[in-house]
């Protein structure tokens, strides 16, 4: 199952946000990675190069390499509407995503982990496909053996308060995927338009 699996501090120095986890040490040090990284005088950015960077961003945060990535883009020029749009929609539709925005796993990582390990089941079946697209009613709830598993069930912590387009039952253990979400309710700081302008060349 191919992932990122280098630093994840050197990224969030790249782009300057915790993106891959807490991003504790940015604050120590914001600089870019390298040993050049304080002093070097970088010139102003291509639109080629900020469009990139902005797809690299989107990547790193989702947790897909370039083909997967590629493969949603795709998909979602395929769909009616706005592609950029469609294609949040359809990286928030994961289900290692869904699972970390109900709060079922404290990263995208370890959402993901969970799913390939075996420990959720959507509508009644074992899904271990972290790429797998909820639609919306799809029900996800963690295995009967996994509910006794107190190092699975340590890492629930709920889902944030701005998160409305998924459920979650702490009593029961249980969520759903009410509806895809609208852009504007997505809080993660990525200009999906650049993506699409990179792509469209």
């Amino acid at each position: 199952m191919a992932r990122y699996t280098g630093p994840k501090n050197r990224i969030c120095r790249i782009f300057g946000e915790p993106i891959l986890g807490s991003g504790k040490n940015l604050g120590k040090n914001s600089n870019p990675p390298g040993q050049h990284g304080p002093s070097r005088k970088r010139k102003t950015a291509s639109e080629y190069a900020i469009q990139l960077k902005e797809k690299q961003k989107a990547k790193y945060t989702y947790g897909l390499l370039e083909k997967q990535f590629r493969n949603t883009y795709v998909e979602a020029a395929r769909l009616k509407g706005a592609t950029g749009e469609n294609l949040i929609k359809l990286l928030e539709a994961r289900l290692d995503n869904t699972i970390y925005r109900m709060g079922m796993a404290p990263t995208r990582p370890a959402a993901r982990q969970m799913v390939s390990h075996k420990h959720i089941m959507v509508n009644g079946e074992v899904v271990n496909i972290p790429s797998y697209t909820m639609k919306p009613g799809d029900i996800i709830e963690l295995k009967p053996k996994s509910k006794a598993n107190n190092d699975v069930t340590g890492q629930i912590r709920g889902k944030g308060q701005k998160i409305s387009w998924v459920d979650w039952n702490e009593k029961e253990m249980k969520g759903t995927y009410i509806a895809h979400p609208e852009r504007e309710s997505v809080p993660e700081n990525i200009k999906e338009q650049l993506i699409v302008e990179l792509y469209s060349k």
